[in-house]
């Protein structure tokens, strides 16, 4: 699952679903960037605009938006 689209993920560095997106996107090779947002009141304030809702993680692929660790839901914006 190797791709050239651009990653970010919005995460606390408490949150258990944050670490097991991180290790997916890992595992699979894929480069992205990582925003803890509780240290980052820019970053929290990027995501939630993007999101429209303060849950963690929040992935931003190419524009598509995942709230939640959704495998399913990256595999499909990855292969758009």
């Amino acid at each position: 699952m190797k791709t050239e689209k651009k990653i970010k993920i919005y995460a606390t560095a408490t949150c258990p679903y944050c670490k097991m997106a991180k290790s997916y996107l890992d595992e699979n090779k894929l480069s992205y960037e990582y925003f803890d947002v509780g240290a980052s009141p820019e970053k929290r304030k990027e995501m939630v605009e993007k999101s429209e809702q303060m849950g963690v993680p929040v992935i931003d692929i190419d524009g598509k938006i995942i709230v939640g660790f959704d495998k399913t839901a990256i595999k499909e914006a990855l292969e758009k």
